[in-house]
């Protein structure tokens, strides 16, 4: 049973390794609320994982340190328990998925870690990680699971209402649950009153979908970009603590998670991992009742890599309405497709790349297609574009 007590204890252990990230007050998140971003990618590791599982091995007694730990991970955890076991002196393997970013596989390396690669997602990896415990004797540090981990992730809560004692609600990522579970038990304990919302990827609502079945449901599938949150089931000690302390869970969807990146990038100047950006997009596409409320979101980690951080930017730039695409059907003869350039042009559109089709099975015998691709300022003028091209005698096709 997690006490108070341990969290504070788990505070003053992680004094030394673990950076207090000061609140970041932005007004571009949600004009309706007043939202304070929770930087742990700007943590040592790049992510708040460094709290548990510092605080998890150092507590191990010298016999569990002896044999070693193995620890799996989407790949933020792997780097913490890989610096807490090299600053303790200890001999560390990770598996993790396969699939998991280059950048995290390197920085858990980089940490002093041996690194076991599983096919699969992180759950494959979990499976793996017991195997090799019961062969070898290694010592287990869970991901999420463990009150120590658990309590670890719950000074976040502490220094949440250290730096803001008058917060009204709090929004935080949810994967296996580890986060939200000392998040919320933190506050819970400490502030009833404060709101705490989980959010979690449509394409992986493990804990959602528990919460919402009233027991532990292991999902089929899980398919994200918010890699660091993709969990088939939910921990047994973190359900129980989500279904008593954490106010509702909602799911953000892949665009939306895209968008959010992109946000904190332009306007906060932070580089967020999928996962760490939930968070914001919950309070950006209004997922939770935060509308004139002091809320902090807890952007969990910025471990992305690069070639999917490019990727991301682009749907981000969808989403937002900053870029677009259509295909416009014009009749196959000299000065059409100067026409339409002239039309996005005088209504103030910036075309990125035209795509000339003549042998679309689609178009008319003397017809063809352009497929134009644009910047925009925003939704509402790609509404504009379009209305304009179609009152100049264009058909739009989508």
């Amino acid at each position: 049973m997690l006490e108070l007590s341990e969290i504070y204890r788990a505070a003053d252990v992680l004094k030394a390794v673990a950076r207090h990230t000061e609140l970041i007050e932005t007004k571009k998140i949600n004009p309706l609320a007043h939202i304070y971003i929770k930087p742990e990618n700007l943590q040592y590791t790049g992510s708040f994982k460094l709290r548990g599982a510092y605080y998890k091995i150092s507590q191990l007694s010298d016999s569990e340190k002896s044999r070693g730990v193995i620890a799996c991970s989407a790949g933020n955890h792997a780097q913490g328990v890989a610096l807490g076991a090299t600053h303790n002196g200890i001999k560390s393997l990770i598996c993790l998925p396969a699939g998991a970013p280059i950048s995290k596989v390197e920085a858990t390396k980089g940490y002093g870690a041996e690194v076991c690669l599983v096919p699969g997602v992180y759950d494959d990896a979990y499976q793996r990680a017991l195997e090799l415990r019961d062969e070898h004797g290694y010592t287990f540090v869970h991901p999420f699971d463990d009150p120590k981990v658990i309590a670890g992730q719950g000074t976040i809560g502490l220094e949440i209402l250290e730096d803001m004692p008058d917060v009204e609600a709090v929004i935080v990522p949810i994967g296996g649950g580890g986060l939200i579970s000392g998040v919320a038990f933190t506050i819970k304990s400490l502030r009833p009153d404060v709101k705490v919302y989980g959010v979690q990827a449509q394409g992986a609502p493990s804990m959602a979908q528990s919460l919402h079945d009233g027991h532990i449901t292991r999902l089929f599938n899980v398919s994200t970009i918010a890699d660091g949150i993709a969990v088939k089931e939910p921990g047994v000690n973190t359900f129980e603590m989500c279904r008593k302390y954490v106010d509702d869970v909602v799911t953000v969807s892949e665009d939306e998670i895209a968008a959010a990146i992109l946000n904190l990038i332009e306007q906060q100047k932070l580089v967020a991992e999928g996962a760490g950006a939930v968070s914001v997009a919950a309070a950006m596409f209004n997922k939770v009742p935060i509308e004139g409320k002091k809320v902090v979101c807890v952007v969990s980690g910025g471990n992305i890599d690069v070639s999917i951080l490019n990727r991301v930017i682009t749907r981000g730039l969808t989403k937002s309405g900053r870029n677009c695409s259509f295909t416009i059907m014009l009749y196959d003869k000299p000065g059409q497709l100067s026409a339409v350039c002239n039309v996005i042009a005088r209504l103030g559109g910036n075309i990125i790349s035209v795509n000339h089709e003549r042998t679309n099975a689609g178009t008319h015998i003397t017809g063809c297609t352009i497929r134009v691709t644009l910047e925009t300022r925003n939704t509402q003028h790609i509404a504009t574009i379009l209305s304009g091209l179609k009152e100049a005698g264009y058909e739009v096709i989508d």
